[in-house]
């Protein structure tokens, strides 16, 4: 499995509100204290992989939490996405944060990244990839968006490949499987 992480915290890098809401209608909902919304995100409702991994990230005792998140599949391979040979890929991102202050530091989140993405790298070869990027997020403080602070989050892209949508979406959920593997074992020594 191909794994990296990066810093984007440039003027033209994007970065995060929270809470956030869109024209659309979509918006962010605190699934860490009301777990109950996850019906409210579509998303979940059709990949049964991104619902486990949602409840996972959001459960009690985590020291994280979700803000936003997306699946799709696309015929645009990217040339570094060239080496598994594949026609599409079924892919995905996560935001995900520090519920603590943690949120603030941006060591601790590159610290979680650098430590999520070596363990990563240490899985079987398989058609599939994670890139953690580093983003800041302007945290407001009560939902009101003229306090706010400036803190960091991370998006997590994980994408599996494949010669058809089947084969595409269980490289995926694979792929899943193995970052939440990497999240537990992250968080299970950072307790011991």
């Amino acid at each position: 499995m191909e794994a990296d992480f990066s810093v984007e915290l440039g003027p033209d890098a994007a970065a995060l509100e929270l809470p956030w809401e869109a024209d659309n209608g979509a918006q962010y909902y605190d699934l860490k204290r009301h777990p109950e919304l996850l019906a409210s995100v579509p998303e979940a409702d059709q990949y049964s992989e991104l619902r486990d991994f949602l409840v996972f990230l959001n459960a009690p005792g985590m020291p994280v939490e979700t803000a936003k998140c997306d699946v799709w599949t696309s015929e645009q391979i990217a040339p570094d996405e060239e080496i598994f040979g594949a026609k599409l890929k079924c892919a995905s991102y996560v935001d995900l944060l520090f519920a603590d202050g943690r949120r603030f530091s941006l060591s601790e989140n590159e610290e979680l990244a650098r430590r999520t993405v070596s363990l990563l790298r240490r899985v079987p070869e398989i058609p599939a990839s994670a890139e953690m990027i580093i983003r800041r997020c302007y945290y407001h403080e009560g939902g009101d968006p003229d306090t706010s602070r400036d803190g960091f989050y991370i998006s997590w892209y994980v994408s599996g490949f494949g010669d058809d949508r089947d084969q595409a979406r269980q490289r995926w959920a694979i792929a899943m499987k193995l970052a939440e593997n990497a999240l537990r074992q992250v968080f299970a020594t950072a307790r011991s």
